[in-house]
């Protein structure tokens, strides 16, 4: 047997056990209860919790666009470390202010929470409509990882459409079957499988190729002066765009919708240990990075094409090791990007459920929007396919772009917990005046003014437009923002 048979056998059979642990995670469960399907009744533990939210980060991006990062890009790829540590900090205490928040008034989605505090329609919209953008990008990475070890590891066997494809259809039936809780427990088994294998593997190309970590770093300063510095001569990045990333990626990470829904199913000392475990899961992308910068030297550009398959490419064909490696490789990264998969498409469907299609059709039952749910996963998942398997943006760059969407909601997000004199006009006003910002530096201007992220230009002028209309618009009703600010 050829040792791409034994990788695929393995790919396939870790998929299996995927599907498996997430369709029986919900048996002797009400799965036709809207409150399980959103926030798996409200009961889940730390243990869990902390492989939920640790599986949301962990991700393609982690497994994949980590190492190239390192191989193409050097020094800023220790960005990721900066802002995963960094990042959660502010949840130990706004988490479980928001899932205090989340469990009296019955939420399962951050439009919600924004909704319930604002009094708006609109605002409500408008959040889903973002949050749904800036999910199919994210789920994006994921589809467009998995289909990249499927191609690499099978050498070239399975294609790339087809790839995604098979990734997009089990994520697809695990999470419209049985919710969070399924997310939740697929990303356990996940979670435990990528922590072994990174730091196994990461390790042992080092060894391998360089010896030790020394040597490695070493020979990439004598070989690449600059590389591994910010700003310097040799660098591929200033200091601004890498300082801008890293505050974009934090103060992003804590926007994201799927981390409300995570804090309403969890009571608040389950919240706080797991923002105090979570720097824990940045440990073991180091590895990783480390592999990547281990390519350095052995791999050129030009015979690797795409820098996210550095990974892949130096384990199949740098180093020739055995079908069983591939296949452990192979389902470390399939299980990476599936533990963001499942619970991004979970959340995007609530999103858009509880923000677009419940504020244009007021009187939809439990039922009919539990249906509509599981139908939006569907209809998620088919159109993040499609960027993936067309779009020719790496996977860094999709998971960047996103984090510059989904960082304009800190404005509203903030003052909903903390400022009684924030309007929903303003919300919104800053909302659209950052997105805007935001996309014409993405898509349309690309040289940013000093180099600075899109995202925080977009946030800057969001900043401002929020608190001047806050200030010009009438207030709105005090005990409503007293049971936000006040909750405690």
């Amino acid at each position: 047997m050829e040792q791409w048979q034994i990788a695929l056998i393995m790919m396939i059979a870790y998929l299996i056990i995927a599907l498996g642990i997430g369709i029986l995670s919900g048996v002797g469960r009400d799965s036709g209860s809207l409150t399980e399907f959103t926030v798996a009744g409200r009961d889940l533990n730390l243990f869990i919790t902390w492989f939920l939210m640790g599986g949301a980060i962990f991700s393609a991006f982690a497994f994949l666009g980590g190492p190239g990062w390192a191989f193409s890009r050097g020094a800023p790829a220790f960005y990721i470390l900066a802002y995963l540590v960094f990042g959660i900090v502010p949840w130990y205490f706004v988490g479980p202010k928001v899932g205090k928040i989340g469990r009296k008034f019955e939420l399962y989605s951050l439009v919600g929470f924004l909704k319930g505090r604002f009094e708006s329609r609109t605002l409500a919209i408008l959040i889903g409509i973002i949050s749904f953008f800036a999910f199919i990008q994210y789920l994006a990475i994921q589809l467009k990882g998995m289909a990249i070890i499927f191609d690499v590891m099978t050498e070239g066997r399975i294609p790339f459409w087809l790839g995604a494809l098979i990734a997009y259809a089990i994520v697809v039936i695990y999470v419209a079957t049985g919710g969070l809780r399924a997310a939740a427990w697929s990303d356990v088994f996940q979670g435990l499988l990528m922590i072994i294998v990174s730091w196994t593997v990461g390790l042992f190309i080092v060894k391998k190729l360089h010896g030790n970590t020394t040597s490695m770093f070493e020979r990439i300063i004598e070989e690449k002066p600059g590389f591994l510095e910010i700003g310097s001569a040799g660098s591929t990045m200033s200091p601004m765009a890498f300082t801008t990333l890293i505050i974009v990626s934090s103060i992003g990470l804590l926007m994201w919708p799927h981390l409300f829904s995570r804090s309403y199913s969890s009571g608040s000392k389950a919240i706080k240990q797991t923002v105090i475990a979570y720097p824990i899961f940045a440990l073991f992308l180091l590895p990783l990075l480390l592999a990547g910068f281990a390519g350095i030297g052995f791999v050129s550009m030009e015979q690797l094409g795409d820098p996210d398959q550095i990974l892949p490419y130096l384990i199949t064909t740098v180093l020739d090791m055995p079908g069983v490696v591939y296949g452990l490789v192979g389902a470390a990264a399939l299980a990476a990007a599936m533990s963001s998969a499942d619970v991004i498409t979970h959340s995007a469907s609530l999103e858009f459920t509880d923000g677009v299609i419940r504020n244009i059709k007021t009187d939809l039952s439990d039922k009919t929007v539990l249906f509509i749910m599981r139908s939006a996963v569907v209809m998620i998942g088919a159109l993040a396919y499609l960027v993936a398997v067309f779009g020719g943006q790496g996977l860094i760059a999709l998971l960047a772009g996103a984090y510059g969407s989904i960082v304009q909601f800190a404005p509203g997000i903030y003052s909903a917990l903390y400022w009684k004199r924030a309007t929903a006009s303003g919300v919104i006003a800053g909302l659209l005046t950052g997105f805007v910002v935001n996309v014409y530096f993405q898509m349309i201007q690309t040289n940013t003014p000093l180099d600075i992220h899109a995202g925080i230009l977009g946030l800057m002028a969001n900043i401002i437009v929020f608190i001047a209309v806050s200030y010009l618009t009438k207030p709105l009703n005090e005990d409503v923002a007293r049971q936000y600010v006040e909750i405690e």
